[in-house]
């Protein structure tokens, strides 16, 4: 294993790996384990008790985080007619049909989230294995299939994040900026926290939440105290 640095090292001894911590103690501790030179991302991970593999057990959902993401997002957005107009209007970075799904074909990426309307699902269906396993593929779950699309790109913007268990059971989603206030840092982790609580589904039986953690994108992960969440 590759040994740690100095400055991980000694944000390290600010945890102690015994303690679960309250979430108003980890947004006071996470500014003060920052050791890069950039605005570091704060990231969660949240285990759930289930089962991936089965269908009514893929957990996923969106959710807009109050004190937004503090990253610009870049959003695609596919659809054609008068709905391109509204696309661009709303603040889309790039708007298209057929052009678009030609250029991803040829390996651009360039875009965070992808918004499309009904109608070009089909067309977007001929590239489904390369968005697909990127978390890119416009799902009406997600709220990336709709006829509002200056709606969706506005919330997307705005903060909306999309959250989805990964194949063991995992949600892991960005929550802000290593320079958000603690208050901030909070409303966006409740917010989070009470979405895929209601997203639980029914086949689940006994505890649904696991361990939950909050860190920084170079830094040691704090464990929270999911009773007093």
């Amino acid at each position: 294993m590759a040994k740690k640095g100095k400055k991980y090292q000694d944000v390290a001894k600010l945890i102690d790996p015994a303690k679960l911590y309250t979430l108003d103690e980890a947004a006071e501790l996470l500014p003060k384990l920052k050791t890069a030179k950039f605005d570091e991302s704060i990231e969660t991970s949240i285990k759930l008790n289930v089962d991936p593999k089965q269908a009514d057990q893929n957990v996923r959902g969106v959710v807009g985080l109050p004190a937004g993401t503090g990253k610009t997002v870049r959003v695609a957005v596919f659809t054609k007619g008068d709905k391109s107009t509204e696309a661009k209007e709303a603040g889309a970075d790039y708007v298209g049909g057929e052009e678009l799904v030609e250029k991803i074909k040829e390996g651009w990426l360039d875009f965070d989230v992808a918004v499309a309307t009904p109608d070009m699902m089909a067309t977007l269906g001929k590239v489904a294995r390369i968005l697909g396993p990127r978390g890119l593929m416009p799902n009406p779950k997600a709220g990336t299939v709709t006829a509002d699309v200056g709606k969706a790109v506005r919330e997307f913007k705005g903060g909306k994040i999309e959250f989805r268990v990964d194949k063991v059971g995992t949600v892991h989603c960005l929550l802000g900026k290593s320079s958000f206030a603690p208050e901030a840092i909070k409303s966006n982790f409740m917010a989070l926290y009470e979405a895929i609580q209601k997203a639980r589904p029914a086949s689940v039986k006994g505890t649904y939440i696991g361990k939950v953690y909050l860190g920084l994108t170079m830094s040691p992960a704090i464990r929270l105290d999911n009773s007093k969440l």
